[in-house]
């Protein structure tokens, strides 16, 4: 069973030169998975939930494309949820965020969960 994903996880993009940070801003009570704050598929906001990745160098990126494909600093631009997140488990009305989740940035990169922060709680 995968991991339930919690805030401080590591989040990586294929494009981006550095990992980045998943901060999970609660949306009513807290939901915690071994004293963290659990996630669920709705976190996937740029800035607020998902942290630039470093340099980006995504040829579908225009800021590269300009720069004669020289890496840019990231900007993600997320298209929409996590999928697929937990099909039994819920986190504020929402399936919870598990570590097989991916969500996409506008620029092709699909995004991945590269460490959960948590390793006791499991979810389907």
């Amino acid at each position: 069973m995968p991991k339930l994903v919690c805030s401080g996880s590591v989040v990586k993009c294929p494009f981006g030169l550095a990992p980045a940070t998943l901060s999970v801003i609660p949306k009513g009570l807290p939901v915690r998975g071994d004293r963290q704050t659990a996630a669920n598929i709705m976190d996937f906001q740029a800035m607020a939930n998902i942290a630039p990745f470093g340099m980006c160098s995504s040829p579908a990126n225009p800021q590269v494309v300009a720069a004669l494909m020289a890496p840019q600093p990231c900007l993600p631009v997320i298209t929409g949820p996590w999928t697929p997140g937990s099909p039994t488990v819920l986190v504020n009305g929402q399936p919870a965020l598990n570590a097989t989740s991916t969500c996409m940035c506008a620029w092709g990169g699909v995004i991945q969960i590269s460490s959960p922060r948590q390793v006791s709680v499991e979810v389907s």
